[in-house]
């Protein structure tokens, strides 16, 4: 089977794809609203589970942010 990354990732990953989802869901039904990057303002931003239990509860970093975040473990 040829899977694409992004198909190998979610196949691999279901708990973390279904929060993504959740936060996809949440998002365009207006329940969940994004705000600026918690760390230095930036509006366009990425959610950041901290705990994939619990698919709500999402931190807002910029790309940069939360790159580094997952990088080193600190924004």
């Amino acid at each position: 089977m040829n899977l694409t990354r992004q198909a190998d990732w979610r196949r691999r990953h279901p708990g973390k794809y279904a929060a993504h989802l959740a936060v996809q869901k949440a998002l365009k039904s207006g329940a969940l609203i994004k705000t600026p990057c918690e760390v230095c303002g930036e509006p366009k931003v990425d959610a950041h589970h901290d705990d994939y239990r619990f698919p709500l509860a999402v931190r807002f970093l910029c790309r940069r942010h939360h790159v580094r975040l997952h990088k080193r473990g600190q924004q």
